[in-house]
């Protein structure tokens, strides 16, 4: 008996109020599926119901759920459909001359959101109406005697005038139209009632999900349209309702995002931003849509959340939906107690990441790429190992900070288009199958099927072998990813190291003090000084001390070529990775015996230096005192100028050195 009530009975929406007054509670919203910004849920909803009768066709409209109190059924979920429901009949009673004989069946549906809305539905049962084709309803009923002016400024009324408008273009030519919706021969339209009481869900939770506001959220949209289609697709065939979609995505699930997604007193836009990620992922995992179509749902998901639709979704991407909304609430406490000990780099989340994208509307293409590899760990590895997840974190991380993603623009560490977006999201997908030990994984695969980031994978590849075969260097490179300048990339020590990449094996002692150097005098913004900018003047590569040739200008003023002693930090960045990485190479292995300081003051050129860059490099006060890191160097290299700003309008604002 008890299972019987857990499960809900069916019935259709006459039986219920035969049996029970049907009273939509003051805490409930108005009715708004009858808003005209509502225009197509209410005709999808229509044409459901009215090809439900004119094919004589049975139709399931899922759950009601609510509480009785005072012998009124009160319903927490279903208000829009059953106030729908209730029009509707009240309309067949009228087209088909029913309504003094069903009065007191009708009068049982009442609106307790406004005085007004219950009296309006209690004068619509009471009085008749002679309904013609070409006439709307809605005029007659407003030019009727009973009709209150002052009712057409409730919200409800207004909404309800819309709808039976609508009823009156769809249903006035069907034929008996009462008899097919209230006759056990037809029994057409149906759905589960759930007395909330029978299956243990406490009042706290009730109050929770009925404190969301008067106007239907995007995420409520989304939902009743997401649910009709899971029905019609049949992507669930559980006889136990309570394992369904639509039950635990206003249970389970909800009381999920109030504990740990609540913002504003509200989780329906956390919802929004979770299943709008997922959708995101969906589009590049499957790609089961032309490049130009997935691209534009990406770009148009990460814009703006509430673009999200039903019709994106395929039964895979609803079933992958449910899984993480399931290992999310099974295992939260695990995902949120595991930190990452390593830095994410310009992507930090505000909180955990799974709370920053809930959170956060802006979270960026990079925290969903990070998200997606989170959730990917905890679906496919049944004992979670922390230095496991934390090994592939930091792979994924060194992939996306570092890997060939983007090289154009200021912000060449952000995925910031939905091309780069989805080609990691791919790439990551296919890495994933080796998640719970990816060193293991990497160190032992052959060819990747996505060609993304190709040259970052292939450095992963061969740090994974040398992990593998030297454990040792693990804490070492691990160090060496996470400066801020290097960023997961760590190419340029393995060429100071002169490493053959065929190989696999390393010397770890030489590894230490490389690394020692480089983090010493190079890892972070600080390490850029004027004594790191001279001892680079003092290094020649091929006979050559033209480490500035990488930046390039012509300065009219004096008829010089313009060049930078490296402006921005990041600059070195850029020439550690290009034709001037000999220069900070030699570099590196200077300071493993010197300083910068003894590096310039050792410095003794033969005669044909010129003497304008022996000055620069010995007399610390030029640089030093100067009001920026322009020179412009004349035709012949006799001379320079030291430039006291980047873009000097005369000779005034620069000294000439000789």
């Amino acid at each position: 008996m008890q299972n019987e009530k857990y499960k809900g009975k069916i019935f259709s929406f006459y039986e219920l109020l035969a049996s029970n007054k049907i009273e939509i509670p003051i805490i409930q919203r108005d009715y708004a599926q009858g808003r005209k910004d509502k225009k197509k849920i209410r005709q999808n909803f229509l044409e459901a119901l009215y090809d439900s009768i004119d094919k004589e066709e049975k139709i399931m409209l899922d759950f009601v759920y609510g509480s009785n109190t005072d012998d009124a059924f009160q319903p927490l979920d279903g208000q829009q459909r059953l106030t729908t429901l209730f029009l509707l009949h009240w309309y067949a009673a009228q087209k088909d001359k029913k309504l003094v004989d069903e009065k007191n069946i009708l009068i049982k549906f009442t609106y307790e959101t406004r005085i007004s809305s219950r009296d309006f539905c209690n004068s619509l049962v009471e009085n008749s109406l002679i309904l013609t084709q070409d006439s709307p309803p809605s005029e007659t009923i407003i030019d009727s005697p009973w009709f209150y002016l002052s009712w057409k400024n409730d919200p409800t009324i207004d909404a309800m005038l819309r709808t039976i408008d609508d009823i009156h273009l769809k249903f006035y030519n069907t034929p008996n139209l009462w008899y097919k919706l209230t006759s056990k021969e037809f029994d057409l339209i149906r759905f589960y009632h759930v007395e909330l009481e029978n299956i243990g869900l406490t009042d706290d939770l009730y109050i929770k999900m009925n404190a969301r506001g008067k106007l239907l959220s995007t995420f409520e949209n989304f939902k009743a349209g997401f649910e009709k289609r899971i029905r019609d697709e049949k992507w669930e065939s559980f006889s136990d309702f309570t394992k369904s979609f639509a039950f635990k995505i206003d249970t389970t699930w909800t009381d999920l995002f109030w504990k740990h997604f609540r913002k504003d007193n509200a989780v329906d836009t956390s919802f929004v931003n979770f299943i709008s990620t997922l959708l995101m992922i969906r589009q590049s995992v499957e790609r089961n849509k032309k490049t130009e179509e997935r691209l534009r749902i990406i770009s148009k998901l990460q814009e703006d959340s509430n673009n999200i639709s039903p019709k994106l979704f395929e039964v895979d991407d609803f079933n992958y939906l449910v899984e993480c909304l399931n290992l999310i609430d099974d295992h939260f406490v695990e995902i949120e107690a595991i930190k990452f000990n390593f830095p994410l780099f310009r992507h930090e989340p505000k909180e955990s990441l799974i709370k920053t994208i809930t959170l956060e509307s802006d979270a960026s293409y990079t925290q969903k790429v990070l998200l997606f590899a989170q959730l990917e760990y905890f679906r496919k590895v049944k004992i979670i190992d922390t230095q496991k997840y934390l090994e592939w974190m930091r792979v994924v991380r060194n992939i996306i900070s570092r890997g060939d993603i983007e090289k154009s623009g200021k912000r060449p560490d952000i995925v910031r288009s939905p091309a780069t977006f989805d080609g990691v999201i791919y790439l990551i997908s296919e890495l994933s199958t080796g998640c719970k030990d990816i060193y293991g994984h990497l160190s032992n695969i052959s060819n990747l099927s996505s060609t993304f980031a190709k040259e970052q994978v292939e450095e992963e590849k061969f740090k994974a072998k040398i992990i593998f075969k030297n454990p040792d260097s693990k804490k070492i490179l691990f160090e060496l990813e996470d400066t801020d300048l290097l960023r997961g990339r760590i190419d340029f020590i393995f060429y100071c190291l002169d490493i053959d990449k065929q190989q696999d094996s390393i010397d770890t002692e030489f590894l230490e003090e490389i690394k020692n150097v480089f983090i010493d005098n190079l890892s972070t913004d600080t390490c850029l000084t004027n004594d790191l900018r001279r001892a680079l003047l003092t290094i020649s590569v091929n006979g050559r001390y033209e480490f500035y040739h990488y930046w390039w200008s012509f300065w009219n003023v004096v008829d010089s070529d313009k060049r930078r002693l490296i402006d921005k930090y990041r600059e070195i960045e850029y020439l550690i990775h290009s034709e001037f990485s000999e220069y900070f190479k030699i570099l590196i292995h200077r300071l493993r015996s010197n300083s910068l300081k003894e590096i310039v003051n050792n410095f003794n050129p033969d005669n044909s230096f010129p003497n304008w860059k022996l000055k620069l490099i010995k007399e610390e006060n030029l640089l030093n005192e100067n009001g920026s890191n322009y020179i412009a160097i004349s035709q012949d290299n006799s001379y320079c100028y030291l430039l006291k700003s980047k873009r000097p309008r005369d000779k005034k604002g620069c000294i000439k050195i000789e």
